[in-house]
């Protein structure tokens, strides 16, 4: 069987890739249906962009390889193709995009795309085989009981990251890659909840506070959740991607400063009020009862008891929270896979491997990760956009 195209990877970035390369395109997956990590997604609503997608809330080892594709291809043309497919979206926080109704629906849509272009979708399928002659590269695909020998004048590695195993997710890409010639960078979970090894917040498990979270030179306002193992929530979620083993998190319990001012005023109307139950009208009950070792300043007694001095350092102490985690929830439950293909072997206005005409990465198998928040797939549409035009192009000269 002979195609123009072969695309590894029916998720975001290769449906994307193949409603825009064109007829006599390939794509194959080895999952029983398309877009797997579209459909959990967004707690089953797929956060499918953000309003305020550039190219600051990307991680890579060049900052700058993805503003040609985020440029071409941007937030607001997937929200008109959204629109065009009648599904209903709305705003949540901070940007972030989500489906009035189900995940389901943006597949649909990409399915219904890729039909509308020519391309055909095998499930199920798995890789035995792939080489390159120099002109065409050839595979033996594994599918529906057969074993298929198909041919493409181009080759789309769409497969992921590492991320999620359970749902099949490999470093097939990055082996492929590697094969042809491309540097790997070093990948880790990211967009992952931290562990601590005594379970010190097992008590707190459910409890979720506003914070800012800093780890290396990454720092982001959002809600922190405390968990049986460890500390999860957007803002650690955020934090996880700068963060590097044995390094330490800064939690600031008190985000907009206003904390010290609010307990003197109390203390001036309701000083005959205990110090810790004057926080928990600040923080959820459970939680003010352990903000004592948070802070390192003992909590005890009324709060006209409180000077200014143990009021300053109780607010210094929660506003400047040091913690070690042992560890992150790896793979297992990272959102997206850190690192990739390296950008230095790829066009960045085509995705194209410099030295190997014909191959392209897109997707989170390239090292740009974005940030939690719609940012990812953002990502993935534009730089399927960007292999699928390059695609179309060359196959109309």
């Amino acid at each position: 069987m002979k195609v123009e195209t072969l695309i590894l990877g029916a998720g975001a970035a290769g449906m994307m890739c193949a409603a825009h390369a064109g007829p006599d395109t390939l794509v194959i997956d080895h999952a029983r249906a398309p877009g797997e990590k579209i459909r959990i997604s967004g707690g089953g609503r797929c956060n499918f962009t953000n309003l305020h997608t550039g190219p600051g809330n990307f991680l890579s080892q060049n900052p700058h390889f993805c503003k040609s594709a985020l440029a071409r291809y941007t937030q607001w043309d997937f929200v008109d193709l959204v629109e065009r497919h009648g599904i209903a979206w709305h705003e949540k926080t901070l940007g972030q995009l989500f489906c009035d109704g189900k995940s389901g629906q943006i597949i649909a849509m990409l399915r219904h795309e890729m039909d509308a272009a020519g391309g055909v979708l095998w499930l199920s399928a798995t890789l035995a085989e792939l080489t390159h002659d120099g002109q065409q590269f050839s595979a033996v695909i594994d599918h529906a009981g057969e074993r298929r020998q198909v041919t493409a004048r181009h080759l789309v590695l769409a497969t992921g990251g590492k991320s999620i195993p359970k749902m099949g997710a490999s470093g097939l890409s990055y082996d492929i890659a590697t094969r042809f010639g491309l540097n790997v960078t070093d990948t880790r979970p990211a967009l992952v909840p931290f562990t601590f090894p005594d379970r010190r917040f097992a008590a707190l498990a459910g409890l979720s506070v506003a914070v800012r979270a800093a780890a290396g030179h990454g720092q982001f306002d959002e809600a922190l959740l405390f968990t049986h193992r460890g500390l999860s929530g957007p803002a650690m979620l955020q934090i996880s991607s700068f963060w590097r083993e044995g390094d330490t998190i800064t939690v600031n319990l008190d985000p907009d400063g206003t904390l010290y001012d609010r307990l003197r005023t109390r203390r001036t109307r309701a000083g005959g009020h205990r110090i810790t139950t004057e926080l928990s009208h600040h923080f959820p009950n459970r939680l003010a009862d352990s903000l004592a070792e948070f802070s390192g300043v003992a909590l005890s007694g009324n709060l006209a008891d409180q000077s200014d001095a143990t009021l300053q350092r109780l607010c210094a102490g929660l506003s400047n929270w040091q913690l070690l985690p042992s560890g992150t929830e790896g793979y297992r439950t990272a959102e997206v896979t850190l690192g990739g293909v390296d950008t230095d072997g790829l066009s960045s206005r085509t995705l194209e491997a410099r030295h190997i005409p014909g191959l392209f990465v897109i997707g989170e198998a390239v090292d740009v990760t974005g940030w939690l928040g719609g940012y990812n797939f953002q990502w993935a549409w534009s730089s399927g956009v960007a292999a699928g035009q390059a695609i179309a192009a060359r196959r109309r000269q």
